[in-house]
Order: C-alpha cells, then structure tokens, then sequence
C-alpha cells in the first residue's frame, strides 16, 4: 500500500505499519511500500506501540504528507584505541 492510500483510508490518525520496500536518499529513509498493522486513536497509545516496534515497524501520523525516516549513524568503539 502507498503512502497515499493509507493517508486517504486512515485520516488524522497514527498508523502503525510494516515496511516492505524502502530506498535511501542521503540520510533519509524513504518509504515505497507498507502494510498497515492496526490505527491507533490516541498519543499515549502511540507512543506504546512505537516503543515496541520490532525492525522494519513503525507509528507514523497520517497528517505528514510524506513518510520519510531520518537514518542517524552511531558509530561506537569499545576499548583501547
């Protein structure tokens, strides 16, 4: 399912989601394809289910005309250098 269709079948509300196709733009992941999980109705509920999303699932608001996700590369080292 596109963006589009989710934002027109689910209007103003989260959305928690499975990616099934994505594509990288400089530091940004953007999203082709999803699958709807279930709609949640309120912020703290949201904020639930964002917490124990596994890889590849996330909670999106469908106000956002896009669904593009930041990558932020941490990198660590452990030990002595």
């Amino acid at each position: 399912m596109k963006w589009d269709e989710v934002r027109k079948t689910y209007t103003n509300t989260f959305v928690k989601i499975q990616i099934l196709d994505s594509h990288l733009e400089g530091n940004n992941k953007i999203i082709d394809d999803m699958a709807i999980i279930k709609a949640i109705d309120d912020n703290k509920s949201a904020t639930k289910e964002l917490m124990n999303c596994s890889e590849g699932t996330v909670v999106y608001h469908t106000a956002n005309e896009n669904i593009i996700i930041e990558v932020k590369n941490i990198r660590a080292y452990r030990g002595r250098i």
